[in-house]
């Protein structure tokens, strides 16, 4: 079956939530790969890869972007109480404080950005202040942010998914530290690789979605006391 193409204007909102350049301090955050730098060997860019890939694969396919997905749908049918347990879900996943802080930050700087974006939609305004009550976490603030959109929970993924490559790749740039060109093997590498975890993330029901990564929970914990850092997690 024929898909039908996105409408301009979607498809320029979804590049726009997927750019580095929204102001909700993504770029501040390594996920745990700059410890993994200094006490897992992650140094050279074959090591950096396969990181950030199995990261996208076993924590972000199996968790995070299946609320995306699941989120997009509850905010576009008011299923508020929906909502409510997918961000509650969010939170309880988080092992540590900077994982915690990090979701929360951003969900919160993506919920003020909305409030301005919309200040003159008042039914937006009252999801907006609904997603700010909870409080906010990154994945259900994006999928609010993607309902306005006429994308589909594919096409949402892929652009939320590619937002987070994108981040991850420049942490590994700067704390591996590798060149623009490795980055962008990297990034080629990932690229082709989103589709299949966004496949993976539509078909998981609430039974199936976990985060189970103990690795990445006890190199985040071993961060908040590493002697130098360039980032927040």
């Amino acid at each position: 079956m024929t898909r039908t193409a996105l409408p301009a204007a979607s498809l320029l909102q979804l590049i726009w939530l997927a750019s580095p350049a929204l102001p909700v301090g993504g770029f501040s955050y390594s996920e745990g790969l700059e410890v993994a730098v200094e006490r897992a060997g992650v140094t050279t860019e074959q090591a950096a890869s396969d990181w950030i890939a199995d990261q996208l694969h076993l924590s972000q396919a199996r968790g995070d972007m299946a609320v995306v997905a699941q989120a997009v749908t509850a905010w576009r049918q008011a299923a508020h109480d929906r909502v409510q347990a997918l961000n509650d879900w969010v939170l309880h996943t988080r092992e540590t404080h900077e994982m915690r802080l990090q979701t929360e930050q951003m969900g919160r700087s993506l919920a003020e950005w909305l409030r301005n974006q919309h200040a003159g939609d008042a039914e937006r305004l009252r999801d907006v202040a609904r997603l700010a009550a909870l409080p906010p976490t990154y994945p259900v603030a994006f999928a609010l942010a993607a309902a306005a959109t006429d994308a589909c929970a594919h096409d949402v993924l892929l652009a939320y998914t590619f937002g987070w490559a994108e981040n991850m790749v420049q942490a590994a740039l700067k704390a591996v530290p590798l060149g623009q060109s490795a980055g962008q093997r990297i990034l080629a590498r990932l690229a082709a690789a989103i589709p299949a975890a966004a496949h993976t993330a539509l078909a998981l029901p609430d039974t199936e979605r976990q985060a189970f990564s103990p690795m990445l929970g006890i190199l985040s914990a071993q961060h908040e006391t590493q002697y130098t850092r360039l980032f927040r997690s």
